[in-house]
């Protein structure tokens, strides 16, 4: 399996992005997905996951605001972010994961990564 994260930028406060992770070769193995983020001298930390196609999981200081979707169709992950705010700012990476067992907001339970996508808020 193989991802490919896209869609970062630098947006003001206030603003929106949407982040897209491609996920090519075999992508049926991608169970599970989710979002993290790194932050310079910061851990990696969960953003959001989504399991089963449906069930979604989001960090509380992101909720209400990001929007995880999956396009299977497409083979594609979606990160609708709104609202952003400085704090925002981060290196996003897209992860799966081949079983929906375990601590999706764990990042050592996902067997893939993406490279990352740079995302930039200015206040």
């Amino acid at each position: 399996v193989q991802l490919q994260a896209s869609g970062g930028g630098l947006v003001q406060a206030g603003g929106s992005l949407r982040l897209s992770c491609a996920v090519s070769g075999r992508a049926n193995s991608a169970v599970g997905m989710g979002w993290f983020r790194q932050a310079p001298g910061k851990e990696r930390e969960f953003v959001a996951a989504i399991r089963r196609g449906t069930t979604t999981y989001y960090t509380d200081s992101v909720k209400g605001r990001f929007t995880i979707s999956r396009d299977n169709a497409k083979n594609t992950l979606y990160l609708q972010m709104n609202s952003l705010k400085p704090e925002d700012t981060a290196v996003y990476y897209c992860a799966a994961d081949r079983s929906t067992y375990g601590n999706y907001a764990a990042p050592e339970e996902y067997d893939y990564w993406g490279q990352g996508t740079q995302v930039t808020v200015s206040s």
